[in-house]
């Protein structure tokens, strides 16, 4: 089963579409948008796993020049 989540993106001032546009550019991620309120770029990415995905966030997305955090909601589906 696939494994979806957003990952919440604050970045320098001024930043926020070339990381969009960057992020966007990683495997795995299906879309980013740039965004206005506490957070500068809203990410929706999948993996085959959990490890998979916060491998994913800390070495591909965190290491983007100008990101200054991550949050990461992994979507859950309540029944």
């Amino acid at each position: 089963m696939t494994v979806s989540a957003y990952v919440l993106i604050q970045t320098e001032v001024g930043r926020a579409a070339s990381v969009a546009s960057e992020v966007g550019r990683l495997p795995g991620v299906v879309s980013a948008e740039d965004v206005t309120g506490p957070y500068d770029v809203v990410v929706r990415v999948e993996a085959d796993t959990v490890d998979d995905l916060g491998t994913m966030v800390v070495s591909q997305i965190q290491r983007i020049q100008g990101i200054t955090r991550t949050i990461t909601c992994p979507v859950v589906r309540l029944h």
